[in-house]
C-alpha cells in the first residue's frame, strides 16, 4: 500500500456511529495499522513506487501454478566460497548478529527481497536467486528476540512458505532460534496454534527444501525451521559448533537441579549434539561456513533435475491449526 492509503472493514463515521469512537482513517487503517497487523506486506511512498515493488517481487514467480520459476542468468550464479561467514555468525549462542547479511553472502549478487519486513520480525522472509534460480528463504533472526519465533513471525513464515509451495519455489530455511517464545504473553497470544500452522506448512509443502542449521536450535523451535529428520528436504546440514536439544544446557540444568558434574555432562552433550545427530543421519553433513553457499547450490540443482512431473496447483487438503 501506499503511504496515503487506508484499510478497514468499516470507514471512520461507521465506526463513531457503533461505537462511538473517533478516530481518522489513517489511526484506522494507514500504513502503521496495516504493516503491524500482518493485513500488508510493505509500504511505498506512491503509486509508481509500489507497481516497481509488484513488479519486482513478481520477478521470481512464473506466470502461473501451471509453470516452474523462470531461470535468471548473471554474472553470479556459479559456485564460490564464503569464507566471511564465519566472522558473520559469532560463536557465543548470546550474541545477536543480523542475518540478513549471511543470506546476501549465499545468494546471487547479494540480492535479496525481503517480504514484510515490518512485521514478525525474528522471522524474515524474502527472495533470491541462488544459482540462477528463484528461492524463497526464510530464516530466524539472532537480532530479534534472538530468534525465538513469536506468533507473528510464525503466521508470516506459514503464508510465505505457502505461496512459494504453491508457486514451486524452492524453500532454503536457514535455523537459529532458542526455539518458540515462552512466557504468558505468548501463550496468550497464541503462539501453540501459530507454531503449529507454520510446523504444519513446512511439513506439507512438496516444493524443493534445503535447511541449514547456522548456530543453534531447540525444542519446537527447530521444528518449524524443517530441521526435522527424514521430511523430504532434499539436504538438511550444519555448520560446525551447532548447539542442539529440547531447551540450552543451562536451562536444563536448572529445571533438574543438577549438580556440577551432571551440569558439565549437559553441557557437553549440547556441544556435541551436532555431530552425534549428522552420525545418526539427523543432518546428511557437517558443512564449513566457506562451503554453505556450494552446498545449497548444489543441492537446490539437484533437487531441480529430479523434477519428473508437470508443474500445477498444489492440492491442499489439510486443515490449518
Amino acid at each position: 500500500m501506499t503511504r496515503d492509503a487506508a484499510v478497514f472493514t468499516a470507514g471512520p463515521p461507521v465506526v463513531k456511529a457503533a461505537l462511538g469512537e473517533e478516530v481518522t482513517a489513517g489511526g484506522l487503517g494507514g500504513p502503521d495499522v496495516a504493516v503491524a497487523s500482518g493485513l500488508v506486506h510493505d509500504v511505498a511512498d506512491d503509486d509508481r513506487s509500489a507497481l516497481d515493488l509488484v513488479r519486482t517481487w513478481l520477478s521470481f514467480f512464473p506466470s502461473s501454478a501451471w509453470s516452474y520459476p523462470p531461470r535468471r542468468e548473471g554474472i553470479d550464479t556459479d559456485l564460490r566460497p564464503v569464507d566471511d561467514l564465519v566472522d558473520l555468525i559469532p560463536r557465543q549462542s548470546n550474541r545477536v548478529y543480523d542475518v540478513r547479511l549471511v543470506v546476501e553472502r549465499l545468494v546471487d549478487d547479494g540480492r535479496f527481497v525481503e517480504v514484510q519486513p515490518g512485521f514478525g520480525a525474528s522471522i524474515i522472509c524474502g527472495l533470491a536467486h541462488l544459482g540462477g534460480e528463484s528461492v524463497a528463504v526464510v530464516a530466524n533472526q539472532p537480532a530479534v528476540r534472538a530468534g525465538a519465533i513469536d506468533v507473528a513471525a510464525a503466521d508470516k513464515a506459514a503464508h510465505f512458505i505457502q505461496v512459494a509451495d504453491s508457486f514451486h519455489l524452492p524453500l532454503v530455511f536457514l535455523t537459529d532460534n532458542p526455539g518458540v517464545l515462552a512466557g504468558t504473553a505468548s501463550e496468550r497470544a497464541g503462539i501453540l496454534r501459530a507454531g503449529a500452522r507454520m510446523f504444519a506448512a513446512q511439513t506439507q509443502a512438496r516444493t524443493i527444501k534445503v535447511q541449514a542449521t547456522l548456530r543453534k536450535a531447540y525444542g519446537f523451535g527447530s521444528l518449524a525451521m524443517s530441521m526435522v529428520s527424514f521430511d523430504g528436504q532434499t539436504i538438511s546440514v550444519a555448520l560446525p559448533g551447532v548447539t542442539l536439544g529440547a531447551m540450552g544446557a543451562r536451562g536444563a540444568g536448572d529445571a533438574v537441579r543438577a549438580d556440577d558434574d551432571t551440569a558439565e555432562a549437559i553441557a557437553n552433550a549440547e556441544a556435541t549434539a551436532v555431530y552425534r545427530s549428522a552420525s545418526r543421519l539427523g543432518f546428511d553433513e557437517v558443512v564449513a561456513p566457506g562451503e554453505l553457499r556450494d552446498v545449497l547450490l548444489d543441492a537446490v540443482r539437484r533437487g531441480l533435475s529430479r523434477r519428473q512431473q508437470a508443474p500445477e496447483p498444489t492440492a491442499r487438503t489439510a486443515i490449518a491449526p
